[in-house]
């Protein structure tokens, strides 16, 4: 039978009223690339995020003025009827930041502690017992989350030293994959052993290369039963990164690994932060695990399809159900369900528009220039004149009214 394989058993994780882990859904995360002390800047590209699908959202925190800015950002988004939780994403200095600013601390739904970047030797570990301390006073959640650019070079070197005197030694790159998994599950352990709980402990360990990051994955899921935030780390701009990340995270989440997700691309300068939220939505919807926003069928195009009007018309439908979605989520219940057919000629058109909610064939090159439309699988009209895009979008915005609106309550009443 075709699906994935069964959901990974993991612990449950409340961050901030969000749960990752457990039973609950894979949920959907990003970070900001603003200052964090730019208060307004860093508010509006969270609310952003947000409104765009953001289901966590991770600031960093490397300095006084950017702790000291965090209780602010979150009071302006909640003044925005904004509850997003907000990671904090510490390096070097965390455990005095958090010391210093207990109101950031306070804020701040999760704290990410890289346990390569919070000192060394006798220092790490001070430090790290500090971060966790400082979590459980405030009831906290942590992300351990281990990088292979920053590994902990004295565990590295270690297990380096004895794969050479072993009888059998692995290649270099499997030893690393060892170091950056007992990283994470070290660092876990250590946490526990403070008093952290395992519902507090989400771990990740991110490399840049594919085939490593699902090598990584895969034995650390076998090894413990702690939520997994997945992400290649360094994924690259543009199409190079969408395709690494879902490839990598599309084989990990098909075996049933990962609880969270963040899609890590580097926007184009000026760029829309938010293309790693729709992509990593796009991945769950598209893999069946999550539904977030309506479906649009569209063929490809080709010779019979010479004319632009399908495109442009598919183009403007994905487009206004990707901007009303926020607003439709409160106001039509399962909107997120529908799937429309835009096709282009004859050959496909009529049965592609069957199965979808509400489709419409329009005209290829050559043919009777009409356009049937069919709902729930019945022919309902047949458009003509210059205006067919406009009279179609008319009968979309119908139907989500009647299926999911007014007119679907009073029906059932």
């Amino acid at each position: 039978m075709a699906g994935a394989a069964s959901r990974r058993h993991s612990v449950g994780v409340n961050v901030g009223g969000v749960m990752v882990g457990g039973d609950n859904p894979i949920v959907v995360q990003s970070m900001t690339n603003t200052d964090t002390a730019d208060i307004e800047a860093t508010t509006r590209q969270v609310a952003q995020l947000w409104r765009a699908g953001s289901e966590i959202v991770r600031i960093t925190v490397d300095r006084d003025e950017s702790a000291a800015a965090v209780p602010h950002i979150r009071d302006r988004l909640l003044a925005r009827g904004i509850t997003v939780p907000l990671v904090g994403d510490f390096h070097y200095i965390g455990h005095k930041l958090l010391t210093d600013h207990p109101a950031c601390a306070e804020a701040l739904a999760k704290y990410r502690i890289n346990p390569g970047n919070v000192g060394f030797k006798a220092k790490r570990d001070t430090q790290f017992s500090t971060l966790i301390e400082l979590a459980l006073k405030y009831d906290k959640p942590v992300r351990i989350g281990v990088n292979w650019g920053s590994l902990d070079e004295e565990l590295l070197t270690r297990l380096m030293d004895e794969n050479a005197n072993a009888a059998e030694p692995v290649s270099a790159a499997a030893v690393q994959r060892e170091a950056i998994i007992q990283s994470a599950l070290l660092s876990a352990g250590r946490a526990e052993e403070i008093g952290l709980g395992r519902d507090k402990i989400i771990l990740s360990t991110k490399v840049s290369d594919v085939q490593s990051l699902i090598a990584v994955y895969q034995d650390l899921a076998a090894r413990c039963d702690y939520a997994l935030h997945l992400g290649l780390t360094e994924a690259g701009m543009g199409s190079k990164g969408i395709v690494a990340s879902s490839a990598a995270l599309g084989i990990l989440l098909q075996q049933g690994i990962g609880d969270t997700i963040r899609i890590s691309l580097t926007p184009e300068p000026g760029g829309d932060r938010t293309q790693e939220v729709r992509v990593a939505q796009e991945l769950l919807q598209t893999m069946g695990f999550r539904q977030f926003l309506p479906v649009v069928a569209a063929c490809p195009g080709c010779g019979r399809t010479t004319s632009t009007t399908f495109q442009t018309l598919a183009k403007e439908i994905q487009d206004h159900l990707t901007t009303s979605m926020p607003d439709w989520k409160e106001k039509y219940p399962g909107v997120e369900t529908l799937s429309v057919a835009v096709m282009g000629c004859i050959v496909n058109g009529p049965g592609e528009s069957k199965h979808a909610n509400i489709g419409i064939s329009l005209p290829g090159t050559g043919e009777t220039p009409a356009a049937p439309v069919f709902i729930d699988g019945e022919k309902v009209a047949t458009l003509r004149g210059a205006d067919v895009a406009d009279q179609f979008k008319v009968m979309v915005a119908d139907y989500i009214e009647k299926k999911f609106g007014n007119g679907a309550k009073e029906a059932a009443e």
